[in-house]
C-alpha cells in the first residue's frame, strides 16, 4: 500500500508573491500595497516563546537599520495569536540578553496567523515537519512583489542573517548592473558579466578584453565592482 504524500504549495522564484491582509503587532498591513517600491523579507517561525526563534528575532531586530538602509522591510509570521506575540516581544525587550544584545525592541510587524491563512499561501505549513507550526521559511520579495529567493530551515536550525543580508545586496547589485555574483561574493568583490552570446563575442573577449574586465575563459569573465 502506497503512503500518501502531503504536498505543500507555495509561490516559486519568479512568481508574484500572494497578496494578503493581516493583523500584526504594528497594526493591520496589506501586502503588497503597503510595501510598494520596497524589498521585503517575509519570514516565518514555529512559535513564540521558543529559544531558537527568540535568538532570531533579537538578531533581526538588531539589524533592522541595516535592512532599512537597503530599502528592505521585515515582516515576521507565526500561527500564534496577537497577545502571545506582544507578550513574547515584551519579554525579549525586558529580560533577554544574547551575544551582547539586550533591551532589543522588535519594531517590524509580526503577523497573527491563527487560521494559517498567510502561512498556507506561502507553503509555510509543511505536514512532514508539523501540522500546527510554521517551518522557518524566508521569502525575499522585490519591489515589484516578485519572489526572488526562497529559503527553508528546520525547526532546530537558526538562520544565518548575515547571509540573508548578503543575498539582498547581491540581488540589488545584479539588478542595478546586469551582472551576476560569484561564489562567496561580498560587496566590493568582482562581479561576473553575462556570458558571450555568440562565437564572435567570445572570440573578441579573449583577444581584446576591455580594461575593466578579465576572462578566465570565454564563458567566464569578471569585472571590478562599481
Amino acid at each position: 500500500m502506497e503512503e500518501s504524500v502531503n504536498m505543500a504549495t507555495f509561490p516559486l522564484i519568479g512568481d508574484k508573491a500572494p497578496s494578503f491582509k493581516a493583523k500584526t503587532t504594528q497594526g493591520e498591513i496589506s501586502f503588497p500595497e503597503d510595501y510598494e517600491g520596497k524589498w521585503v523579507i517575509l519570514f516565518s517561525h514555529p512559535a513564540d516563546f521558543t529559544p531558537v526563534c527568540t535568538t532570531e528575532f533579537m538578531t533581526f531586530a538588531s539589524m533592522a537599520d541595516e535592512f532599512t538602509a537597503l530599502n528592505t522591510e521585515l515582516i515576521g509570521l507565526s500561527v500564534d495569536g496577537l497577545y502571545s506575540h506582544i507578550a513574547w516581544l515584551r519579554t525579549i525587550k525586558d529580560k533577554i540578553e544574547f551575544k551582547g544584545m539586550k533591551n532589543v525592541e522588535v519594531k517590524f510587524p509580526l503577523i497573527e496567523d491563527i487560521k494559517m491563512t498567510v502561512a498556507k499561501k506561502f507553503g509555510m505549513i509543511q505536514p512532514g515537519a508539523s501540522d500546527t507550526m510554521a517551518v522557518r521559511a524566508v521569502f525575499i520579495i522585490d519591489p515589484k512583489a516578485v519572489v526572488r529567493v526562497i529559503l527553508y530551515y528546520p525547526a532546530s536550525t537558526g538562520r544565518n542573517f548575515a547571509e540573508i543580508k548578503r543575498i539582498i545586496m547581491a540581488l540589488q547589485k545584479a539588478d542595478a548592473e546586469g551582472v551576476a555574483t560569484p561564489a562567496n561574493w561580498q560587496p566590493g568583490d568582482d562581479v561576473i558579466v553575462p556570458p558571450a552570446g555568440s562565437c564572435g563575442v567570445a572570440k573578441d573577449r579573449m583577444e581584446s578584453t576591455p580594461d575593466d574586465m578579465y576572462c578566465l575563459d570565454w564563458f567566464l569573465c569578471l569585472k571590478k565592482s562599481k
